[in-house]
């Protein structure tokens, strides 16, 4: 597999090549190349942040990338610091593609940790189809133990407010961290003294067997049509089930008890899409299911755009951190 850049493919026509596959014979894929990578750096002289490695689970191959503002080892070391919120991130790729070190999430990553600002952990997850899911959220739970473990840290125990923690997530990450996030609402205790204070779902990635109007209006996007989600399904679900099932559509079958978990908590939760993305609907249904539930939620839905808008806007980007930050003070300060 190389670090050559992708060139111009429609997914439309050749969904595997869009991702960077070629499907096998046998049905296994072959990875052809991986996005181009950026490196950790704890360079001081780093503008923005200062970023480090560390291994979560050598036998998975797990790893987390953790994010400080380089204005974080300005103070002087001689006062109090202030620790700052601790943004748990999950990755972006539809289960199958990128890394915690995809050059085009530095567009996100930047913003999030120098705006809020916050110590950004993100995580590395083993991908689908080698690993289907729940690998992913498994994986993504693992890892919330592994900071408990390592709060010592040097740079979490100095910069990183354990009892202020989100979990966030952009795509199929924003998948992980519900799935995840319903799931630490459920055994809190044995997180302790990680606090989860509430979940942001950017442009959240869920499916279903009805197409929605959103996903008819925009089959053919040349971002993420249909054709890339159906594939982008079909390797990462389960060998044998639909697209009902709860991993895809989590809206197909909720108890009554869903979230009684998550509101005796008092988390907050935050939903954002934009209408030129054919994932929309899902994420304003949602949002509303949500709120009909009695669920502090916030949606925050933009005309135009596409999917990953942000990341090739660094406008959007900031804009979007903006908005995560007012929801991290809301919730850190109440």
């Amino acid at each position: 597999m190389s670090d050559q850049v992708q060139q111009p493919v429609d997914p439309n026509e050749n969904p595997y090549g869009y991702m960077g596959l070629a499907k096998n014979p046998d049905g296994s894929i072959t990875r052809l190349f991986q996005p181009p990578s950026t490196p950790a750096s704890s360079d001081p002289s780093s503008p923005f942040h200062l970023s480090k490695d560390l291994d979560i689970n050598q036998s998975k191959g797990t790893w987390a990338r953790i994010f400080v503002p380089r204005k974080a080892f300005d103070d002087d070391d001689s006062s109090p610091k202030q620790k700052l919120p601790l943004i748990i991130y999950f990755h972006a790729g539809g289960f199958v593609a990128c890394s915690v070190n995809t050059a085009s999430f530095d567009a996100l990553y930047t913003p999030i940790v120098t705006e809020i600002p916050a110590v950004v952990v993100s995580v590395e997850y083993r991908l689908a189809p080698e690993h289907r899911l729940p690998a992913a959220y498994e994986d993504c739970f693992e890892a919330l133990h592994w900071i408990i473990k390592n709060s010592n840290d040097e740079w979490l125990e100095k910069h990183a407010d354990l009892s202020k923690a989100f979990l966030m997530g952009s795509s199929a990450g924003g998948n992980i961290a519900y799935h995840v996030g319903l799931h630490v609402a459920a055994c809190v205790d044995e997180l302790l003294p990680l606090q989860i204070k509430g979940l942001i779902l950017h442009q959240p990635y869920f499916g279903g067997i009805e197409r929605t109007e959103s996903e008819l209006r925009l089959a053919k996007d040349r971002v993420v049509p249909l054709t890339l989600t159906d594939l982008l399904w079909d390797l990462s679900l389960p060998i044998g089930v639909d697209r009902d099932h709860e991993y895809c559509n989590p809206m197909a079958k909720i108890k009554p008890d869903q979230f009684d978990q998550v509101k005796s908590l008092g988390w907050k939760i935050l939903v954002t899409g934009c209408d030129g993305d054919l994932l929309i609907d899902r994420q304003i249904e949602l949002w509303k299911k949500l709120e009909e539930n009695g669920v502090p939620v916030a949606g925050k839905f933009d005309e135009g755009g596409c999917h990953g808008y942000e990341f090739g806007d660094p406008s959007k980007a900031k804009e979007l951190a903006i908005t995560i930050k007012d929801l991290v003070e809301s919730t850190t300060t109440s």
